[in-house]
């Protein structure tokens, strides 16, 4: 059973920074399955933050210069370093795991950017 665990999220200034770890658990395909993180602010939709596949990555145009996703596929673990953070930014956040036709998603973290 393949499963993710969001870690990472709080509260922080604008300007400031975190890093989200998000693990995998429960799969031998980590390093060639497909990894993104989503975030979903009440009252929006979820949508897509960036993404690694391939060893290449991808980000949102809202992001861009300031957010980073990385992997470490020996721990099963992909990153999201955000710098600069803005109160836009505020949001819970979600990892996903995408491998062959499935999809499986992390539980969540929350972010919280004060102005």
């Amino acid at each position: 059973q393949v499963q993710l665990v969001e870690s990472g999220g709080g509260l922080v200034q604008a300007g400031g920074s975190l890093r989200l770890s998000c693990v995998v658990s429960g799969t031998v395909f980590f390093s060639i399955g497909q990894m993104a993180w989503y975030r979903e602010a009440p009252g929006s939709q979820r949508e897509l933050v960036a993404i690694s596949r391939y060893g290449s990555a991808d980000y949102a145009d809202s992001v861009k210069g300031r957010f980073t996703i990385s992997r470490d596929n020996a721990k099963n673990t992909v990153y999201l370093q955000m710098n600069n953070l803005k109160p836009e930014d505020t949001a819970a956040y979600y990892c996903k795991f995408s491998f062959r036709t499935n999809d499986y998603w992390g539980q969540g973290t929350q972010v919280t950017v004060s102005s």
